[in-house]
């Protein structure tokens, strides 16, 4: 039995989806450059470097109440929290320019 000329062959389906899958995988794995992505990584770093902060200071503000030292546990864990949040911020920066 042939085809008739007015139905479409099951091939032409499966190579319109085919080509769909390999251009969404080219689109994925070679992104192009956007302002949005520009945005999204700097959101990215702000978040990864302001919750270390915010949460040292508020854990340095409860040593501070609980056991208060000569020095204070605020800005110390402030400072802690800016130098780990540049490291987690690194390590992001360089995942997504390694993509």
């Amino acid at each position: 039995m042939t085809p008739s000329p007015d139905k479409p062959s099951p091939d032409k389906p499966s190579r319109a989806i085919v080509g769909s899958a390999r251009r969404m995988k080219s689109a994925r794995d070679h992104p192009s450059a956007s302002p949005l992505r520009g945005i999204g990584t700097f959101g990215m770093i702000g978040w990864s470097i302001a919750v270390p902060t915010v949460g040292g200071a508020f854990l340095g503000l409860w040593l501070d109440r609980v056991a208060p030292q000569g020095f204070s546990w605020t800005i110390a864990l402030i400072l802690g929290g800016v130098v780990t949040g540049a490291f987690i911020a690194a390590v992001g920066v360089n995942k997504e320019g390694g993509r």
